[in-house]
């Protein structure tokens, strides 16, 4: 073992690498519905790494490594949830916002508490802060606002840092268990629900009627289905008018009389013969066959492929409208179009009538090429795969340090956002203002997802390398405090959120759940959550206060900082 210490010692790459494969590994570990997670099992393995020592020296890598991937980190955070922060700035996303508001100042008002009466110095308050919200870019803009304090010395600043990582440790771990056992198993029984069925039940009537599949089912005949009829009954009838009697799940794409194939068009009249395609939803598509006679084999000329694209939403005007409300206000653009998936920050929504559309959600669409060219002009841009652009980016990440470097003095508290705080509200213009110009400053979304994980992972490594000698006299000096304060900082805001949420927001059951995992931005409790629910419906809640709170949570740390001032 001793070797391999001293490998690691002499050589940072071989070190930082070994903590994210070790630490991703141990995230892994499952019991029951909680999993820890990539970036708790980074942050166990690095910080036991740390408190070794080969010939009195510890494993360490240089701290300009973690302040550069921590930029890197925080401003693509902000990048992806730009478009969805601002699309949220209406009523319905103000009245989720309540929830993460209401996080926000909470954590931040017991964590002031806990610091103050337990005599706490600035470090392991923050850190308390930082892991009872279960929010690790704390971690990132607490530390830098401790650089920051007037009158610390280097010692301190170490000292302080290596306390906030310490503590954010043990609080993470416990808040993690905390809210992944509310969401995913207690508050459905408070409520009185089972959350598989009441998720069902939502979806249905989401679907208007329609029933919904488990997780682990598929549908025995596909839903968008294309048919070809030969007229028989329904003589003289136009194509509008046979579109109008099935609604807008179905559209006529193909009319072949004789040995010609027709031009559609609306006010084309169908003669008995005809062999007409019928492309749709399957329930529409067989309700226009019995307008028209019986379906018959494939029609050489009328076999037109379907085209399936990601499009992402640009336009204003239809941002927070339901796929139901746009289908009927913009019937041309939509016409012949058909939603197959919507994705709002990485995560399925479902693809129904009531699900609203935001500015920068992804959607799949099929149709034929022409409608879809024609719906994607309308509404958005093509998901482009092309490499980044780093002059936008490099840029964005400039400004936000320079942002960073604002100082603003209330009474005896230094306010500063810090490298975090600016590189957060940066990301956050930058992918707003991407989103509605998407022809310039790309930066893919798998790619953001990747730099942002990356990021974050590589900063938690380093910050638990350092914090590794210290960790353990702290836990020895607070054995109870952290662990307690872990769980008190999540138990809080939790039932807090499920009593506003039911008693004055009247937000449906499994919706409210997923946005009370959202509040407290914790990817493991909504996926121990759409597992126990096997539906993707609380989603619609999550992604909401996710997206708010990641903003919100990261500012708390130089907030805290400024309020606590220098205390060792």
């Amino acid at each position: 073992m001793v070797p391999v210490l001293k490998l690691m010692q002499e050589n940072a790459v071989l070190a930082l690498f070994a903590c994210l494969a070790l630490g991703y590994l141990v995230g892994k570990l499952r019991v029951g519905p909680i999993t820890l997670g990539g970036i708790c099992g980074v942050l166990i393995v690095s910080m036991l790494l740390g408190a070794q020592t080969v010939n009195g020296k510890h494993i360490a890598v240089n701290s300009d490594v973690k302040n550069i991937m921590f930029a890197l980190f925080i401003f693509s955070l902000g990048y992806i949830a730009g478009p969805g922060f601002v699309a949220n700035l209406n009523p319905k996303g103000l009245r989720f916002g309540v929830l993460s508001l209401m996080e926000m100042v909470l954590v931040l008002v017991i964590a002031v508490g806990i610091t103050k009466v337990a005599n706490l110095d600035t470090g392991t308050g923050a850190g308390i802060l930082a892991g009872s919200a279960t929010e690790s870019a704390v971690v990132g803009t607490a530390q830098d606002a401790i650089t920051k304090l007037p009158g610390i010395t280097p010692s301190q600043v170490t000292t302080l840092s290596a306390h906030v990582a310490t503590a954010y440790s043990v609080c993470y771990l416990f808040g993690l268990i905390s809210i992944v056992l509310l969401t995913s198993q207690i508050f459905p029984r408070l409520m009185g629900i089972n959350l598989a069925r009441a998720s069902r039940e939502l979806w249905e009537k989401m679907r208007g009627g329609n029933a919904a599949l488990d997780s682990d089912e598929e549908a025995s005949m596909p839903k968008l289905v294309g048919r070809t009829y030969q007229i028989t009954k329904g003589d003289g009838l136009t194509v509008q008018g046979l579109e109008d009697s099935v609604g807008e799940h179905a559209s006529i794409e193909g009319v072949k009389r004789g040995r010609k194939v027709l031009t559609v068009d609306p006010t084309l009249r169908l003669l008995l013969g005809d062999r007409v395609l019928v492309v749709g939803q399957r329930e529409a598509v067989m309700s226009a066959g019995h307008e028209l006679g019986p379906e018959t084999n494939a029609v050489p000329g009328l076999d037109s492929p379907m085209q399936a694209r990601e499009l992402v939403v640009t336009d204003k005007k239809i941002n927070g409208k339901t796929v139901d409300t746009i289908n009927s206000e913009y019937p041309v653009p939509t016409e012949g179009v058909y939603l197959t998936g919507v994705n709002r920050l990485g995560n399925d929504l479902p693809a129904s009538g009531t699900t609203e559309i935001h500015v920068g959600d992804t959607l799949n669409v099929v149709g034929m090429k022409s409608k879809v060219d024609r719906f994607q002009k309308a509404f958005g841009a093509k998901v482009r795969t092309e490499s980044a652009d780093w002059i936008y980016i490099g840029l964005g990440i400039c400004l936000g340090v320079l942002l960073g470097e604002v100082v603003i003095h209330l009474g005896s508290a230094n306010l500063t956002l810090g490298t975090g705080g600016g590189c957060l509200i940066s990301g956050l213009i930058f992918g707003w203002f991407r989103s509605t110009k998407p022809t310039f400053g790309a930066y893919p979304p798998v790619a953001a997802a990747t730099m942002k994980d990356l990021g974050l992972a590589v900063f938690i490594a380093v910050t638990g390398l350092s914090a590794g000698p210290d960790a353990g006299p702290l836990l020895k000096k607070y054995p109870l405090l952290l662990p307690l304060s872990g769980i008190a900082m999540v138990l809080i805001p939790a039932f807090l959120g499920l009593w506003i949420g039911r008693r004055f927001l009247k937000i449906e059951k499994p919706i409210l759940i997923g946005a009370i995992a959202g509040q407290q931005c914790s990817t493991p409790a909504i996926t121990a959550i759409t597992n126990t629910a096997q539906s993707s419906v609380p989603m619609i809640g999550y992604t909401i206060t996710y997206t708010l709170s990641n903003f919100l949570l990261p500012l708390t740390g130089p907030i805290f900082v400024g309020v606590i001032g220098l205390h060792t």
